[in-house]
């Protein structure tokens, strides 16, 4: 993964009238990253994204998206940039792949010797695994495969930054697992950012390289899931059993303590179990954590 800086917001805040919504809202996301937003609802994940995307003017704060300020992008910046919202309307009467050919139309005049713009209509269609109904009148869709069709329609432009809004909110397994195969590819060949929000905390765990987590319009945490179970949990816990007795250690690396294990028992070893706190646990934990602060501070 490359160190580039992709986006970069510091400082960044929001407020209507006399509320604010942000507050003091900072971090990255580097060339090639996966960046999940997580964050119970009100936290403020959707207007930091309507403030990276351009959608939404920003009270105070530094915010630059792919070397540009999103409040004076220009429609270069934006051919660079796809958006995947949560939901959207456009005409029923088009043909999947007659609309995708349509949309990346607009699109060729950005290419660039690096990136060829847009996806060749049929490609795309098969990568997001509507090839069955690529003749087909949207309107016709179900809406698992109406969600890939938005997600096909964010990608069309090969786009440098995607964010995804909630991406597979009405997916069953199976398009889930082939979506999440997709945002693999985009991200693992290094071509596309992610920025990703989502109430699915699997699929977070999944796909991020790292988690923002907001709360109250603030980030609370940030870093690799790893890294975030650890700030909450401490240690791994490894339990093993060795010639018939249960065995249990507490360690902040478990993989080194499992490899001299091995080292020094080798098959006399059974049953070993390392377990290391779950994303939806550290999850629920950081944000109790910030609102019993924000109670304490408030009596």
């Amino acid at each position: 993964m490359s160190q580039e800086v992709v986006l970069d917001v510091g400082d960044l805040r929001m407020r209507y009238g006399t509320s604010d919504i942000l507050h003091d809202v900072t971090f990255q996301a580097r060339h090639g990253e996966v960046v999940a937003l997580l964050g119970p609802n009100g936290a403020g994940k959707t207007t930091t994204i309507e403030i990276l995307e351009g959608f939404r003017m920003r009270s105070a704060g530094r915010v630059s998206v792919l070397g540009v300020d999103p409040a004076r992008a220009d429609e270069r910046w934006r051919a660079r940039v796809g958006v995947v919202l949560q939901s959207w309307r456009d005409h029923g009467k088009w043909r999947v792949r007659e609309l995708l050919a349509h949309l990346g139309s607009f699109y060729a005049a950005y290419s660039t010797e690096r990136i060829r713009r847009p996806w060749d209509a049929d490609e795309l269609v098969a990568a997001v695994g509507l090839t069955g109904q690529a003749g087909q009148k949207i309107r016709m869709l179900s809406g698992g495969q109406r969600r890939r069709l938005d997600v096909a329609i964010g990608i069309v432009g090969r786009p440098e930054l995607l964010f995804l809004d909630e991406p597979t909110a009405a997916f069953d397994p199976q398009a889930r697992h082939e979506f999440h195969e997709l945002v693999r590819g985009l991200a693992g060949d290094g071509a596309t950012t992610v920025l990703l929000t989502t109430h699915d905390l699997d699929e977070a765990e999944k796909l991020a390289d790292r988690i923002v987590v907001m709360d109250r319009g603030r980030i609370i945490a940030d870093g690799s899931v790893r890294e975030l179970a650890r700030r909450i949990a401490g240690e791994d816990e490894v339990r093993w059993m060795r010639d018939g007795r249960a065995f249990t250690c507490s360690t902040a690396e478990s993989t080194a303590f499992v490899r001299g294990l091995f080292a020094e028992y080798g098959e006399a070893i059974a049953e070993l179990e390392v377990r290391r706190a779950s994303l939806e646990q550290t999850y629920l934990a950081l944000v109790r954590q910030a609102e019993s602060v924000d109670e304490g501070v408030g009596r």
